[in-house]
């Protein structure tokens, strides 16, 4: 037997090779499992499904990741790689650090393929094409802010280069880095039309590239650019605030007026796993991956607009969550609301739950849940959802608008209106507005906790926190949850068992180059204290 198949073995090499000396070019065959160069780049259409590809590599649930990393969110399971960065306990061995890297890049090479091929195809609707290249131009952008923002000094890569190109790279200043972001940005704003058929919504608008503009300006520190960009969004006229906040992260919202960029999913077609990834853990075994911390709980006002801590604000320790700006509920599971599959949300430890803080590893640590972007429609699969991204929204632009000015001290009266707007320009968030004799320190606060309350869960916190520089002020120490009357009647607040969250203000505030590209690059420096 065994001499058997060492014969048939024998005689299939021999067979092989003689085909392979008869007919040499039975091997230069078009390959059957992509599109050759040779046969692609033909058509309108070819450019449309190469330009819907550079989609692919917009960021997704991640972008929640970021905010575990942060004082207003936590990372549930401590054996997931987003727990050792926010516990300080990573370096550039990282997988989490080198997944974002890798994963920017990846969008960066498609982007820089597509413009250098995408006037190979013979048109004479020119506009079309100009749109195209105006997507791929704000979608390259928004990788390189991303980048910037993590890493500082990053190589700007133009042209899909080669692979001894790419050994000889060296990290570009980051302030080049945001000039090419901005007229790159402003050259796509040039190329892409105000609006779309339903068909293609979805794709990136003039309003999205001057929004991420405005986004990206902001993070840079230049104010008066992030104004400018943002005031041009407003006076687009075309965007406006959601109605219902509750509602925003719906199925019912999905493409409102108040969405500028998001990443869109199709249930059965092209998933995404909000609901199990983010629900309570009774709900269909949900993961709770990532929960909010009493740090975010606790910045949300009460109706009347004053903070918990004001002694003249009303707060009631013993019920918490009485009188509290609308989006504290709309935003989080808080103990007693309704869930989808019918049962109420009973984190407490002493209630028996299978939500119960320590009734299961996969539980809430905190007892708080994310409730954006987890709906009733899901309940039935909880990994097949089909619920949009939101990656940009009108909400932002108003802050960016209104902290650039503040920054600027340009403290005239469409400060207020911009903030006013987030805080009372929707029918079920109804804050009181603020006055106009606030001064130029207490508008920073204000608006910073703004944009920690209305943006909570959408990626913005991470890159606030290390902008402003206070990364180290909040992030260390114990993490902390709800507050709860204990068997014995006292309250008692939960702390999460075994977190003790770290950041070194002398590393920390970028993240490290990736060991495995530095490996292949040696050329590339790296961040200081890694």
């Amino acid at each position: 037997m065994k001499r058997t198949h060492i014969l048939l073995s024998f005689l299939l090499v021999a067979s092989g090779l003689l085909l392979t000396a008869c007919d040499r070019e039975l091997l230069e065959t078009i390959p059957n499992d992509r599109l050759s160069e040779s046969l692609f780049w033909k058509t309108e259409n070819d450019a449309r499904l190469a330009a819907n590809s550079l989609y692919t590599d917009l960021d997704s649930t991640n972008i929640i990741s970021w905010d575990a990393m942060t004082d207003i969110a936590h990372t549930n399971q401590p054996f997931d790689v987003q727990a050792y960065v926010e516990l300080g306990q990573y370096d550039a061995t990282s997988s989490k650090v080198f997944g974002e890297w890798a994963k920017a890049y990846k969008g960066v090479r498609a982007c820089n393929y597509f413009l250098e091929n995408v006037d190979k195809v013979v048109t004479t609707n020119t506009a079309l094409i100009n749109q195209f290249k105006g997507e791929a131009k704000a979608l390259r952008a928004y990788q390189y802010l991303k980048l910037a923002s993590l890493f500082g000094d990053v190589p700007l890569v133009t042209t899909a280069i080669s692979l001894d190109d790419s050994r000889a790279l060296t990290r570009t200043p980051i302030a080049q880095v945001w000039d090419f972001v901005d007229k790159e940005l402003s050259d796509a704003a040039g190329l892409l039309p105000t609006t779309y058929a339903a068909a293609d919504k979805g794709r990136i608008t003039k309003g999205a590239a001057i929004g991420l503009r405005a986004r990206a300006n902001l993070l840079a520190g230049r104010y008066q650019q992030a104004a400018d960009a943002a005031d041009q969004v407003m006076k687009l006229g075309i965007y406006g605030l959601n109605d219902s906040y509750e509602k925003l992260f719906s199925y019912a919202a999905e493409n409102n007026k108040e969405v500028l960029l998001d990443r869109q999913f199709i249930k059965d077609t092209y998933p995404v796993n909000t609901f199990s990834l983010l629900g309570p853990y009774s709900q269909k075994s949900a993961n709770s991956t990532y929960v909010p911390t009493k740090a975010l709980v606790d910045m949300y006002e009460t109706t009347a607009g004053k903070l918990i801590t004001d002694p003249s604000s009303g707060y009631d320790p013993a019920n918490p969550y009485a009188n509290r700006d609308p989006r504290l509920r709309f935003s989080n599971f808080l103990t007693g609301d309704p869930l989808p599959s019918g049962i109420t949300f009973r984190p407490e430890p002493t209630s028996g739950t299978a939500d119960a803080v320590g009734n299961t590893y996969i539980a809430s640590t905190t007892g708080f849940n994310i409730k954006k972007y987890v709906n009733a429609e899901d309940y039935a699969n909880p990994a097949n959802n089909g619920i949009n991204i939101i990656l940009l929204r009108y909400a932002e632009i108003l802050l960016i608008y209104a902290e650039a000015k503040i920054e600027l001290n340009q403290l005239d009266a469409s400060v207020l209106t911009a903030i006013n707007t987030v805080r009372n320009g929707r029918t079920d968030v109804k804050q009181p507005s603020i006055s106009s004799t606030a001064t130029q320190a207490e508008l920073r606060t204000i608006v910073r906790r703004e944009r920690a309350v209305e943006l909570a869960f959408e990626g913005a916190r991470l890159f606030d926190i290390r902008r402003w520089k206070i990364a180290e002020t909040v992030v260390p120490g114990p993490v902390y949850g709800i507050t709860y009357k204990a068997a014995n009647g006292a309250l008692t607040t939960v702390e999460v068992v075994a977190v003790n969250r770290t950041f070194d203000k002398s590393r920390h505030y970028l993240w490290p180059i990736p060991q495995k590209e530095r490996n292949l690059t040696p050329t590339l420096s790296q961040n200081p204290g890694w």
